[in-house]
């Protein structure tokens, strides 16, 4: 048996291992297998923290070619895969054959298949065990195609992560990989046991008593930083407030909403 090309990678994050990695190796994401050593930790008040550790194995060209995942954590790769050898043509065929105007129509295709794949394999090589469902949104078009991404199981804090960095950080690379082996551009939500819908509430109710204040007040609110999709939660909530004005400050990562009087 051939010994595979493997590479451990430390950043601090995830995604900038994984990027960095498949950088010094010249390969693709769908290349790879990648393998998370150690989650890293901020340490206390962001002191003594330690940054993640990223293991890269370069799949051995048969697997990739003809072997599904020998592991599956899924009811999908559980039950049925589609065919494990076809070609990207015949994929697309599939999609075009079965595509209309609003893809959430579609039943499972090739691009779903694909994602839900690769999410599960990503959540293996994290050392997690879970199920995941993946449909398109109602909002998904012919040239704009958008994937929910339900995860369910026991014990997935660690892929949340503290204010959903991780979520943010995995959603990102398995758009790239869904992204590179179907070759199409994808819009990954990934949402772990129904967390995006807890935190929209959360966010909405916070919105809204930070507008109350400033309203009593007469005095601006800057709230926390936030990802911009939390941000625009924020913007859309108190848009038709008749007291407040919203407006986003500072740079990314710690960009903000400050909610204003209006004059």
């Amino acid at each position: 048996m051939n010994e595979r090309t493997t590479l451990e990678v430390i950043a601090p994050t995830v995604e900038e291992a994984i990027e960095q990695g498949l950088t010094q190796l010249g390969l693709t994401a769908d290349a790879v297998s990648v393998e998370v050593l150690d989650s890293g930790s901020k340490g206390l008040f962001g002191l003594g923290g330690r940054q993640v550790r990223v293991l890269l194995t370069v799949n051995a060209p048969e697997e990739s070619a003809s072997k599904p995942d020998p592991k599956p954590v899924t009811k999908k790769t559980a039950e049925s895969k589609p065919k494990p050898k076809e070609s990207k043509p015949k994929a697309e065929k599939k999609m075009e054959e079965v595509a209309t105007p609003k893809t959430q129509t579609l039943s499972h295709d090739a691009l779903i298949d694909t994602a839900e794949d690769v999410i599960s394999k990503l959540i293996h090589h994290m050392g997690l065990k879970a199920q995941v469902s993946a449909h398109y949104d109602e909002d998904s078009t012919e040239d704009r195609r958008i994937i929910q991404v339900d995860v369910r199981g026991d014990d997935l804090s660690a892929l949340i992560g503290r204010h959903a960095e991780t979520l943010v950080a995995f959603q990102h690379i398995a758009s790239l990989i869904v992204g590179k082996q179907t070759e199409h551009y994808v819009q990954l939500i990934v949402d772990v046991e129904g967390y995006r819908a807890r935190r929209e509430k959360q966010i909405r109710q916070l919105a809204n008593r930070m507008a109350d204040q400033v309203t009593k007040t007469g005095r601006k609110v800057t709230m926390e930083p936030m990802p911009s999709t939390e941000r625009r939660l924020v913007h859309i909530e108190l848009r038709g407030h008749p007291a407040v004005k919203t407006e986003s400050t500072g740079e990314e990562p710690y960009r903000k909403v400050v909610i204003l009087p209006k004059e």
